[in-house]
């Protein structure tokens, strides 16, 4: 009872001179909607600066993609026909689909005609990312099969057969680049953000259709991936 006066005062008794009442309900929740208030606006505050920040990078986002887009249209346009390769401006996938000027079936060494055409395009390719490296989180480069192997494997030996394959020929391809005299002076930031991933038959092309297009579903791509999920996950994380 004496914790509950030093609170809240003592109440008023009949013949005491005491000038004290207790605190009223309707004050004590006046108080408490006061506090709680004051803690709704923080947090408001807080969650519209973060909803900004978020939208800044989203929009940088978007700006840096167009702006790597471009720059790799700029330098390569005149090249994909020639090439049989094509840049896809949302994903900045820049993919080689002749499987004929890729590798022989079931091998993983590089053709003479693929050897080339990575000569030409990557020291290249590779000046661009320098010019974006405060962007780019990691560079893949995926290696793609159809779903076909043998005619008596079944799907489960086929796609880790595939797999297998795909895997060795991105290496190949990574190993071939990492020894260009031209790149040689880059080659640590080669080994920090390029990667060689195989996917096997798990991501082919479709025809109109719905249908699996054997040839198109033989690929290698390069693919840049920028770095706005971690800066919006540090955002999210509170720096």
């Amino acid at each position: 009872m004496s914790r509950l006066r030093s609170i809240f005062g003592k109440g008023h008794s009949a013949g005491t001179g005491d000038e004290h009442h207790w605190l009223s309900v309707s004050d004590l929740m006046a108080g408490l909607m006061m506090v709680f208030l004051f803690i709704s606006i923080a947090l408001m505050r807080d969650a519209l600066l973060e909803r900004d920040r978020i939208k800044e990078v989203a929009v940088a986002y978007q700006e840096n993609q167009v702006a790597i887009y471009e720059a790799l249209m700029d330098e390569f346009e005149e090249d994909l026909d020639k090439w049989q390769a094509s840049v896809n401006d949302e994903t900045l996938a820049f993919t080689f689909q002749s499987p004929e000027v890729l590798f022989s079936t079931g091998s993983e060494e590089l053709r003479p005609r693929f050897q080339q055409i990575l000569e030409d395009f990557f020291p290249r390719y590779l000046e661009i990312l320098l010019d974006f490296s405060d962007s780019i989180n990691e560079v893949r480069i995926e290696g793609h099969t159809s779903s076909l192997w043998s005619s008596d494997s079944t799907n489960q030996e086929a796609y880790f057969n595939n797999m297998e394959l795909s895997q060795g020929r991105t290496r190949s391809v990574l190993s071939y680049l990492y020894d260009l005299p031209e790149v040689s002076t880059n080659q640590e930031w080669i080994k920090a953000n390029i990667a060689a991933v195989g996917f096997s038959s798990s991501r082919v092309v479709l025809d109109q259709e719905g249908r699996e297009d054997i040839d198109q579903s033989r690929r290698v791509t390069f693919r840049v991936i920028t770095n706005a999920d971690t800066q919006i996950r540090q955002i999210l994380d509170g720096d």
